[in-house]
This record gives C-alpha cells, structure tokens and sequence, in this order.
C-alpha cells in the first residue's frame, strides 16, 4: 500500500512505535522522512534501515520539551519538503509514582505534545492551498480512565486523547486531518520495563500497519486491540465507585 502521505515528521522516532512507523513509512513510498529522537545509536539505525528504502531521511537529536528548538526544527523540515503529516510520538513512562517524575512526565506527554503540533498548524494555516495537511498524536488506552498504578501517565494521555478529538473537531472546517492514536501494550521500551500482565501484547511493527492503515482512511479516533478499547471504555462508563475498585485490582504497571 502505498501511503497518500509524502513528507512526513515523527517525534519519538528511536524506538517502539515511532521507529516502527518511520520503517513501514519508508517501505511504502514517502518520498521524505524527519525523524528526531534523544539517543542518537538508536536514531541512526532507524534512519539507516529506512534509507536503505531509497528515501531520504532528515534527523535531528532534540527533547521535545524543548519548545523553541522543536519548533525551529519543524520550520526547518517544512522547508526542506512541504510536511503532510506530523506524528506526535514522542512519550515516556512514569515510573515510580513521584512528584518529580509526574512533572516529566505531563511535561513530555503533554506540553511534547503541543510543542509538536501548533508549530505545525501554524506551518499548515499559512500554507493556503487544497494539499494534504495532517497531525496525529499518540494517546493510548490508558486514557480512557484515571489508573490507579499510573495515575500521571494515564492522566497525560486522557489529556491528549480529549485534546485530540476535540481539536479534530474545531478544526474540520479547516480541512485538517487530525488523529488520536490509543494503543493497548505495545513492544517498546517503556512496555519493556512493565512486570505487570499485558494483555493482546503485539509487536511495535503490527501496530504501526495498524496506525498507518487507519491514518489513510483518516478515522479520528485510532483505539486498538478492540477488546481493550471495549473493556476500557465500558469500564469508564461505569459508575466511579466500580470502575475504581475494578481498576484498583489491576497489578501494578511499573
């Protein structure tokens, strides 16, 4: 399948779903790939693997914490092939439930996020003309309901994935593709660490043709595998005082 999408950037794209994405990307006919990621090994094998599809690759070392940086290098990568799509990827785990790790960790889920995508909608809104112009970012299935082993984590993807899918919202007539990504357990460094059991566990591969497939279609809420999203959404409709007990149960996510 080749992708509608020829210029795209991916935060987060040294490892699990983002290198997965910038792979299968690369195996099927972007013409341009901006990846950035913090470990520079671990970006350069990405890089080298998709180059070795005949497409050129752009990477850059850069915290998407750091708003000024990433938004020069998004402006930079515009200018270089005119962006179709933009996958705010980038995320960490919080580990030990600690006030300094919760601040990491909103920092990077969430303001990652914004320091991603509104320098884009800034680049897309200037570019006034009918081509492609999307953004997704990654949630997950952790966002459907405040979890007690994790609270910060899945308090920052209940923020994207609301952001998300209001933003799509606001921004229809404006013809911009916009898409919330909620992965179940995923292969990657942060399920890596976990000790805990991870249900309908796939490869970061599988979850990339996943994404991809449904980004095409431009579904706006991409939640998978669907036994999970059923389980996590029915449990979020339930009254707080079940859904807390259910998910109270749950061994710890570490």
């Amino acid at each position: 399948m080749n992708t509608k999408f020829k210029n795209i950037l991916i935060t987060g794209a040294s490892s699990g779903i983002g290198a997965a994405l910038a792979i299968y990307y690369a195996k099927n006919g972007v013409q341009n790939l901006f990846i950035c990621g913090r470990n520079i090994d671990r970006l350069e094998q990405t890089a080298v693997i998709c180059r070795d599809h005949g497409v050129k690759v752009h990477t850059k070392i850069i915290d998407v914490t750091d708003k000024e940086n990433l938004q020069e290098w998004i402006k930079e990568s515009n200018s270089v092939a005119e962006l179709n799509l933009v996958v705010a990827n980038a995320g960490i785990s919080t580990g030990e439930e600690t006030i300094e790790n919760a601040y990491n960790t909103f920092q990077t889920n969430i303001f990652g996020v914004l320091n991603t995508i509104h320098p884009t909608l800034n680049i897309y809104k200037e570019r006034n003309d009918n081509s492609l112009k999307a953004i997704a970012m990654l949630s997950s299935i952790a966002g459907y309901h405040g979890l007690a082993a994790c609270p910060s984590y899945s308090a920052s993807k209940a923020c994207v994935k609301a952001y998300g899918e209001a933003l799509r919202a606001a921004l229809g007539k404006e013809k911009f593709q916009v898409n919330v990504i909620c992965p179940g357990f995923v292969k990657s460094r942060i399920t890596d660490k976990n000790t805990c059991p991870m249900p309908f566990f796939m490869s970061a591969e599988k979850a990339a043709q996943i994404i991809a497939s449904r980004l095409e279609r431009n579904v706006g809420l991409i939640a998978f595998p669907w036994p999970m999203r059923l389980a996590s959404w029915f449990i979020s409709i339930l009254p707080n005082v079940i859904s807390n007990y259910i998910y109270s149960k749950l061994p710890h996510k570490v």
